[in-house]
C-alpha cells in the first residue's frame, strides 16, 4: 500500500511543486525587512516555481489517464490541460500584479502566496474523483479567495467585496455539503465510480428523492462560476477587489469550476442514467439564463471591470452550454473554449488596470480617445473585444462556433439560438469600449506610465493567441481533442 502510494506522487509532482513554492515564498518573505530590497527573490522563485508547474503538466499530458491515491484523484488529458491553463492565468495575474498600483506594495508578495494556495485547490478541483475531494477542492479555493477579495484592508469597497464573497460562499458550500451528505446516505459511497454505477440501479422513488441532492451540490459548483443565480457575489467582488484578484478570479475559480461540473456530468449523467434527462434539462436552463443575465446586466454598467464581471458571467454559461451534450465533443468545445477564454480575459483586464492606475477609476469614459495616445494598445484592446464577441477570424469566434456547431448537431436548436443572439447582445456593451477608444477625443495628453515598452510587449505577446487560435484552431482543435476524461 505505501509503495503504491508512492507510486502515485510521480503522477502528482505538478501540485507538488505548487506546495514546496508556497511554502518557500513564506520562507522568502520572512527573511527580508520592510525596505524591500529582496523582492526580486519573490518574483524569481514564483516565475520558476509556476514554469516548472507547467513543464511537469506538459510531460503529464501524453500519459494515459490513471486514478491514484485510493481512486481519490484522477490524473488525465482533460484535467492536465485544465491545470495548464489556470496555471496560464496565475502567471498573467502574477505578472499584473507586479506592477498594479491596485495592490499595496507591502502586500503583493501575500497575494502571489494566496493566489498559488487558490491555485491548488483549483487543480485539485480538475482532479477529484469523489465527493470529499470535490469539496476539499471547493473550500481550499474558497477560503483563500475571500482574504484575496479584501487584501486592500483601508479600502471600504474590497473589504465589502472580501464580506460579500465570505457570505455568500458559506452557504453555498453548506447548501453543497447537504446535498453530498444526503447522496452518500442513498448510494453509500462517495466515489465517482461507485455513485454512478449505484445509481442505475436506484427505483423511481429513489430516483424522486436523489435528484435534488444533485441541484443541491450544483449550487456549490455554480457559485464558483458564478452561473445564475449563484452569480449575485461576482460584480460586487469583481468591482471591490484589486485589479489583478479580478483577472485571477475571472480566470482560475470558474475554469476550476467548469473543470469539476464537466468530470461530474461526464460520469454520472451517461446514457445509461436515469437522471440524464433531469441533468440535461437543468444545464439548458441553468445556460441559458446564465448567458441572458449576464449579457443583458453588462449593458447599463459604467465601470469596465464590473462590465467584464457580467461578461465573465455570460460566457460561463456559453461554457455550460457545452455541457449538455455530455460526450466527447462537447468536452472538446468547452476545452477549446477556456483556452481562448484565458487570453481575451487577460488583455482585457491588463489594459484596464493600467488605465485605471493612472486616473484612479476604470469608467468606460477613461477609454476616451486612447487610439490616438496609444494606437498600439487600442488595436489590441479592439481585438480583443471582437474576439469575445465573436467576429471571425478571431478565437473567440472559433470557440463559439465549435459550442453552436455542437449544439446544432445534436438537434439542441433553440440552446444554439440563445446562444448566438446573446452574442449580438454582447456586441452592444464591447462595440460601446471600441467607439470610445476611436471615435472619441482624448481627455488629456498625459502620459500613461503603465504603458511602457515592456508592458505593451506583454499585451501584444498575450493578444497574439488570439489572432492564432483563430487563424491556425485546427492545431489547438487537436490538443483539446486529446483532452479525454479517464473514468475509473
Amino acid at each position: 500500500m505505501y509503495l503504491n502510494y508512492l507510486a502515485n506522487v510521480g503522477r502528482y509532482i505538478p501540485e507538488l511543486l505548487l506546495v514546496v513554492l508556497m511554502v518557500g515564498l513564506i520562507l522568502i518573505e520572512a527573511t527580508y525587512s520592510n525596505d524591500e530590497k529582496n523582492k526580486k527573490y519573490i518574483f524569481i522563485a514564483t516565475c520558476i516555481g509556476l514554469v516548472a508547474t507547467l513543464a511537469a503538466l506538459i510531460a503529464n499530458f501524453s500519459a494515459k489517464g490513471e486514478a491514484i491515491f485510493s481512486n481519490s484523484m484522477i490524473i488525465d488529458p482533460f484535467s492536465t490541460v485544465m491545470k495548464m491553463i489556470m496555471v496560464i492565468g496565475t502567471f498573467g495575474a502574477f505578472y499584473l500584479s507586479s506592477f498594479s498600483k491596485d495592490i499595496y506594495e507591502s502586500l503583493k508578495t501575500e497575494f502571489i502566496i494566496l493566489a498559488v494556495g487558490v491555485l491548488i485547490g483549483g487543480m485539485i478541483l480538475a482532479s477529484a474523483n469523489n465527493m470529499l475531494m470535490i469539496y476539499l477542492g471547493i473550500e481550499t479555493l474558497s477560503i483563500l479567495s475571500y482574504v484575496m477579495a479584501s487584501l486592500k484592508k483601508n479600502d471600504e469597497r474590497s473589504s465589502e467585496a472580501g464580506l460579500k464573497y465570505a457570505l455568500y460562499g458559506g452557504v453555498s458550500s453548506g447548501i453543497a455539503l447537504f446535498g453530498l451528505s444526503h447522496m452518500f446516505g442513498v448510494l453509500g459511497t462517495i466515489q465517482f465510480a461507485g455513485m454512478a454505477e449505484m445509481i442505475t440501479k436506484l427505483d423511481k422513488a429513489q430516483i424522486m428523492i436523489l435528484m435534488p441532492s444533485f441541484i443541491l451540490f450544483f449550487v456549490g459548483i455554480g457559485y464558483k462560476i458564478a452561473s445564475v443565480p449563484f452569480h449575485m457575489w461576482a460584480p460586487d467582488v469583481y468591482e471591490g477587489s484589486p485589479t489583478p484578484v479580478t483577472t485571477f478570479f475571472a480566470v482560475v475559480p470558474k475554469l476550476a469550476g467548469i473543470s469539476a461540473l464537466v468530470r461530474v456530468t461526464m460520469i454520472f449523467f451517461t446514457v445509461q442514467s436515469p437522471l440524464r434527462v433531469g441533468w440535461i434539462g437543468l444545464m439548458m436552463v441553468m445556460a441559458a439564463l446564465t448567458m441572458t443575465v449576464g449579457n443583458v446586466s453588462a449593458i447599463n454598467q459604467k465601470s469596465v471591470k464590473r462590465m467584464l464581471a457580467y461578461s465573465s458571467i455570460s460566457h460561463a454559461g456559453i461554457m455550460m452550454a457545452g455541457l449538455v451534450l455530455i460526450n466527447q465533443i462537447g468536452v472538446r468545445a468547452v476545452v477549446f473554449y477556456g483556452i481562448t477564454y484565458v487570453f481575451m480575459t487577460l488583455v482585457a483586464f491588463y489594459i484596464t488596470s493600467i488605465v485605471q492606475d493612472k486616473y484612479g477609476n476604470d469608467h468606460f469614459d477613461r477609454f476616451q480617445g486612447l487610439a490616438y495616445r496609444y494606437p498600439f494598445m487600442a488595436v489590441m484592446m479592439t481585438v480583443t473585444m471582437f474576439s469575445l464577441i465573436g467576429l471571425p477570424p478571431l478565437a473567440g469566434f472559433v470557440a463559439k462556433w465549435n459550442i453552436i456547431n455542437a449544439l446544432l448537431s445534436s438537434r439542441y436548436y433553440s440552446l444554439a439560438i440563445i446562444l448566438v443572439l446573446n452574442s449580438a447582445v454582447s456586441a452592444f456593451y464591447y462595440l460601446k469600449i471600441v467607439r470610445l477608444m476611436t471615435l472619441k477625443t482624448q481627455e488629456s495628453n498625459e502620459t500613461i506610465e503603465g504603458f511602457g515598452f515592456l508592458n505593451q510587449l506583454v499585451v501584444v505577446a498575450l493578444t497574439a493567441p488570439v489572432f492564432v487560435l483563430g487563424i491556425f484552431w485546427e492545431s489547438v482543435m487537436g490538443l483539446a481533442e486529446g483532452a479525454k476524461i479517464f473514468i475509473k
